[in-house]
């Protein structure tokens, strides 16, 4: 669903694929809800490991700085799994209202704000680990390295797939 020009995508879908608005945001949906899946997994496995981490002998080895950077990672973290699981809980409470379109819309903005968010969080253990193994010199250019490609994997890329055609 293109949120940006929302007449242009319905007209679009109505022509190339006889959609009507209904099926366009069921299929929409659909897709969404694939995507949640494989990203749902994964945040909340790495928000789960996250949480172990204090518990750890080790833990306690880690600078001042470290510290800071891995309770910023978990804070990412657990927005990004809320973020990323809260379609389900919108669908729940919207379910048989005939309210799809603010579902897809809003679960649209929830899963890019929940992507930033685990990318935030996985530039943040790639600090703490490089950081707490090799140093804080070299885990500090390993988090910006991994926020680069995540940023350019997950946003420059398909805006500029996005824009190809325009």
């Amino acid at each position: 669903m293109d949120v940006d020009h929302p007449e242009l995508d319905q007209r679009w879908n109505a022509a190339a694929r006889s959609e009507t608005e209904a099926e366009r945001l069921d299929r929409n949906w659909s897709n969404l809800l694939q995507e949640l899946r494989v990203t749902q997994t994964g945040v909340q496995l790495l928000t789960g490991l996250l949480l172990t981490l204090p518990f750890q002998q080790r833990f306690d080895s880690l600078s001042p700085a470290l510290r800071d950077v891995y309770l910023a990672t978990v804070v990412c973290s657990l927005l990004a799994t809320v973020l990323l699981v809260a379609p389900v809980g919108i669908h729940r409470l919207l379910f048989r209202r005939h309210k799809l379109r603010p579902l897809v819309s809003s679960a649209h903005r929830f899963a890019f704000w929940g992507l930033l968010l685990l990318g935030a969080a996985l530039a943040g253990v790639a600090v703490v680990v490089f950081g707490a193994v090799v140093g804080e010199t070299v885990g500090v250019i390993a988090g910006v390295v991994a926020a680069v490609v995540m940023l350019v994997a997950w946003v420059a890329y398909p805006l500029w797939l996005r824009h190809l055609d325009s």
